[in-house]
């Protein structure tokens, strides 16, 4: 990521606890392992009472009708006028153990709540909140381990007047389901940030360590990003050895984020660093393995050997340029390798990331990762930045993520996210994202809006086939508004356009995002 990001534009084509709703009527559970009616075939458009389902609350909101995901009907909750209501299943004769239901939803937003959910199973109530995707159906996930041989799959809404979901196509089976396994953020700016002062304070104003508070609300890897020789003396490898330590000593994993310049790389800067300007591209080679390697050896040194490296920083147009430009794969392909060859000399252990950007783009991403493929590149993880108000729906983000995860049979994560809590600025600098025309449908510059959409992103993680969702970074969770810490390396006075994204509110406080780092 980069500062003027919005050139990027033109380079790369909510039941709450508590809720009070009529009383569940008794019913005899289904004695059944299986949803009956799971795709809502049994019933004509506008059944009132699906077959095989039970309602509570205002139930003339529940409803089949036409336009299934993938049959001819789906269950949909709508009224013109605020309503409460659950649509629900009860299973019995469940062999004890770990199950996951799954389901394709849409919603057009605006509910208080609007989620699935699994209770009565034997543990807490578990839910998965649905996003806001009135284009496109979404795939999710919820888990549960099941100890009563039974379990209860419900459907529940408590929304305003107008509001609207879908849901189809649920399957209730055996298989385990445990959330992500990454859930970090890049903090690249954190040392720099408090060299010029930055503080950090917990939701309730208590002054502490920004990675502590992190770790505290369940973050679990730190992202940082390394430049050669960057002018401010920032994201250099010393400054990289020094957080490492920090960041292992909370028991925290380690994202390395080599970008093979003195400055930002994203897809439309990928600029040599200075002391490589010139070199033939063998010399390029070498310069990538052992800018690599002595990076990571020294890591390895002093105890905080890299859990992860991405070997280049959003290189859909490549890097190094022009040498290792997209023109050119052979070559590309020869630096991308030159750096796996040098994290796995220092620890076979360590996962090696390609990242590219537009995680929307489905045609855009095979395109990329089928000629790094042909062309023999080596990488163990894919990584995709995935910007909602630039990258395409929710819904192409899902399409995107699963088809790289099954076409490439590798794990893949979320590099980089992030959304606003509010559109003004705290520094004189505009911020990146700054009218409510940017922002995604659905998701309001607000806390609530910011958590919701980390959330919503984090569940369509977990939902990617087979396991392969690994997880979620949010970018520069640190990134205030602190005089110094501009974007510019070569100017102090430049700036921070991201201020309104950050992780931590104008007065230094967490914000609620914060606690999905603790989720499942």
């Amino acid at each position: 990521m980069f500062h003027p990001r919005r050139t990027l534009t033109a380079l790369l084509l909510p039941l709450v606890a508590g809720l009070a709703l009529t009383a569940v009527p008794a019913q005899s559970a289904h004695a059944a392992s299986t949803l009956t009616n799971s795709g809502f075939e049994s019933d004509s458009s506008g059944a009132a009472t699906p077959t095989g389902w039970s309602e509570s609350g205002n139930t003339a909101a529940s409803y089949t009708e036409s336009g299934g995901h993938s049959g001819s009907y789906r269950l949909t909750h709508y009224a013109a006028s605020a309503y409460k209501v659950e649509t629900y299943q009860s299973l019995t004769g469940l062999t004890n153990g770990a199950y996951r239901l799954t389901a394709w939803v849409r919603s057009g937003g605006g509910q208080n709540s609007a989620y699935l959910a699994l209770r009565n199973c034997g543990g807490a109530e578990q839910r998965t909140d649905l996003p806001v995707s009135a284009a496109g159906w979404i795939h999710l996930v919820v888990p549960v381990n099941v100890t009563t041989g039974r379990c209860t799959v419900g459907v529940v809404s408590d929304a305003n007047a107008g509001n609207w979901i879908n849901v189809d196509d649920l399957t209730f089976a055996a298989g385990s389901a445990t959330g992500v396994a990454v859930k970090g953020a890049d903090i690249s700016s954190l040392a720099k940030s408090e060299a010029y002062g930055g503080t950090y304070r917990t939701s309730s104003g208590t002054a502490g360590d920004a990675l502590t508070i992190l770790r505290s609300a369940g973050m679990n890897y730190a992202r940082l990003k390394v430049w050669v020789n960057p002018a401010d003396g920032y994201n250099n490898k010393a400054r990289v050895l020094a957080m490492a330590k920090r960041i292992k000593a909370q028991g925290m994993k380690l994202l390395v984020d080599f970008h093979y310049s003195d400055t930002w790389a994203d897809p439309g800067t990928q600029t040599k660093p200075a002391a490589w300007s010139g070199h033939t591209y063998s010399q390029l080679r070498t310069d990538v393995y052992n800018h690599t390697y002595d990076v990571l050896n020294a890591l390895k040194a002093q105890g905080t050997t890299a859990d992860m490296v991405q070997i280049g920083n959003e290189i859909n147009a490549g890097l190094l340029w022009d040498e290792g430009s997209t023109s050119n794969w052979t070559q590309l392909v020869g630096l991308l390798n030159s750096g796996y060859s040098a994290a796995k000399a220092v620890s076979s252990s360590t996962a090696v990331a390609l990242h590219i950007a537009n995680g929307g783009d489905e045609a855009g991403t095979r395109w990329w990762f089928d000629n790094a493929v042909a062309n023999g590149a080596r990488f163990d993880v894919i990584g995709l930045s995935y910007y909602g108000y630039w990258h395409g729906s929710l819904a192409d983000f899902q399409t995107t993520l699963d088809d790289a995860a099954a076409r490439y049979g590798k794990p893949v994560y979320v590099a980089e996210t992030a959304y606003p809590f509010r559109l003004d600025s705290e520094d004189a600098l505009t911020n990146i994202i700054d009218t409510t025309g940017e922002l995604v449908a659905g998701y309001p510059a607000t806390t609530a809006g910011q958590a919701a959409w980390l959330r919503d992103v984090m569940n369509i993680v977990e939902a990617v086939p087979n396991g392969r969702g690994l997880g979620v970074f949010y970018w520069e969770a640190t990134w205030t508004a602190v005089a110094g810490n501009g974007w510019d390396p070569t100017d102090a006075s430049s700036g921070n356009g991201w201020e309104n994204q950050a992780l931590f509110g104008y007065d230094d406080r967490a914000l609620p995002a914060m606690t999905w780092f603790g989720h499942r």
